[in-house]
């Protein structure tokens, strides 16, 4: 294919998201029950988090079957070749193994079509490998190492909490994306400010147990402080791109990497102080936030009080611009990596596409440890796109019915699983026990893992799977090879 390119020759047009797919489990547990079970306040998950409820997986799926489940499944609805990718690339930071790749395991997809020549391995900084990978496929679709083909990045995490008050805040999915030229969702060039920095808010030092070292308090504060950073970072940025000052004002739809989505809507009133405190001028139509004279970012961070009146001022905003991206976060809970483009599937999934067409979307991705960037994406109505922005939003729109129609389990079965995951993390010989009808049709599983920790998988009712999968009607010209 000749790839259609800029007017300076040098990179191809338009590249951003031609696909996207998202996989979570069948299974979930109620967090209103979950407050009861665990003698917790009422309303403390499910107003003090803002969290309905929580998926999670049995001991027969990892990181590894969900990610072989939703590239499996984006190839089959957009009718995608093996051949025709060129790059793959995994955000996770659930690690199975310390020296084997994610991503190795994913070439099993390829290898019945021959295709070997596939670039990109994973790549792991807390929540915001995902879109690390992301960046990392656009550049080289943008560089002299792009041969024309299509790039796919998975964005995947399996999120669990030892007992206690983190443990809510759990969650798992992944989202596969398609990266390509003239595609509907751009990511518009030279619109990216990134901060980081190093910190133990959040890490993982122990590897005999899936459960993170948290300190609660500080990764609040560093997700906020990063915040700030990177829009400040964005907005010096984007004045030279558009040759005008940024504010929230130009951005249509703002979507947030979703510990919780309290802390979502505590984010989107930070943003707009960070408005107020490039424009003062913006306190003389908003008087309610008089109070507001004189402070400044760093000594607001984590103040209640300030937190408190920034969201009321922001109910519209958040009404307008953020609320239909939390349908994932809400009811499936965090999903590390994936979080901030499950929140773009739920945007899509619930917005028509015409009111969807010529807006721009702000994103913000952060990554304990810390990395975090600020970027945009421009929704692109063409209708001689690869795949059009109609086709992209109708191949999402069962999501919110899928989510209805998973399995409700007590939190005491909840509760084994965790216990059972932990007891046979990294176990080998070992043969899973759930059954395999709690998964849904089409998901890959562990049949068996050996005493060498080799690793089996099989999928679960073929068949039943197929009947359920819509295809989306595109306009892939993509070469099968080079």
């Amino acid at each position: 294919m000749a790839a259609a390119e800029d007017s300076s020759g040098h990179w191809p047009r338009n590249v951003g998201i031609l696909g996207l797919e998202i996989y979570f489990p069948r299974q979930y547990v109620s967090q209103e029950e979950l407050e009861s079970a665990d003698g917790v306040s009422t309303g403390k998950y499910t107003i003090g988090l803002e969290q309905c409820k929580m998926g999670f997986c049995s001991d027969r799926e990892d990181i590894q079957s969900i990610c072989l489940t939703v590239v499996s499944t984006l190839f089959r609805r957009y009718g995608l070749s093996p051949n025709q990718v060129g790059r793959l690339e995994v955000g996770t930071e659930t690690i199975l193994d310390k020296s084997k790749s994610v991503k190795s395991v994913l070439m099993q997809l390829f290898a019945e079509c021959g295709n070997h020549s596939v670039e990109g391995l994973d790549t792991t900084n807390a929540c915001y490998g995902g879109t690390a990978a992301v960046f990392n496929s656009i550049n080289w679709m943008e560089s002299s190492s792009w041969d024309g083909r299509l790039a796919v990045v998975v964005a995947a995490d399996i999120a669990v909490y030892a007992a206690g008050p983190a443990r809510p805040t759990g969650g798992a999915g992944a989202v596969a994306m398609l990266i390509g030229p003239n595609a509907p969702l751009v990511f518009e060039r030279g619109m990216r400010g990134t901060y980081m920095a190093h910190s133990y808010d959040f890490y993982k030092p122990n590897l005999s147990s899936e459960y993170p070292t948290v300190d609660g308090a500080k990764t609040l504060s560093c997700y906020l402080e990063a915040l700030d950073k990177s829009y400040e970072d964005f907005c010096k940025k984007s004045k030279h791109a558009l040759g005008e000052e940024f504010s929230l004002d130009k951005a249509d739809f703002i979507l947030f990497h979703s510990p919780f989505t309290k802390m979502v809507r505590k984010s989107l009133g930070r943003l707009l102080f960070n408005d107020i405190a490039r424009f003062p001028e913006m306190l003389e139509r908003q008087p309610e936030l008089q109070s507001l004279v004189g402070r400044t970012l760093s000594d607001t961070v984590g103040d209640r009080t300030v937190e408190q009146l920034l969201v009321k001022s922001t109910t519209a905003m958040w009404n307008e611009k953020t609320e239909l991206s939390t349908l994932t976060g809400r009811n499936i809970g965090n999903m590390y990596t994936a979080s901030l483009y499950g929140c773009l599937a739920s945007l899509l999934a619930q917005k028509p596409a015409g009111e969807l067409k010529g807006r721009r979307l702000l994103m913000y991705s952060y990554g304990s440890g810390l990395a975090a960037s600020m970027f945009s994406i421009q929704c692109r109505g063409a209708p001689d796109a690869a795949v059009t922005l109609d086709a992209l939003c109708e191949s999402l729109s069962a999501l919110p019915k899928r989510l209805l129609s998973r399995e409700r389990v007590t939190p005491e079965q909840y509760r084994a699983v965790m216990d059972l995951r932990q007891e046979k993390h990294h176990a080998a010989p070992y043969e899973p026990v759930t059954d395999v009808a709690t998964l849904w049709p089409g998901t890959y599983y562990i049949e068996s893992i050996d005493d060498m920790h080799r690793r089996v998988y099989s999928v679960h009712d073929k068949s039943g799977f197929k009947g359920e999968q819509g295809h989306v009607p595109n306009n892939l010209t993509v070469p099968n090879g080079h």
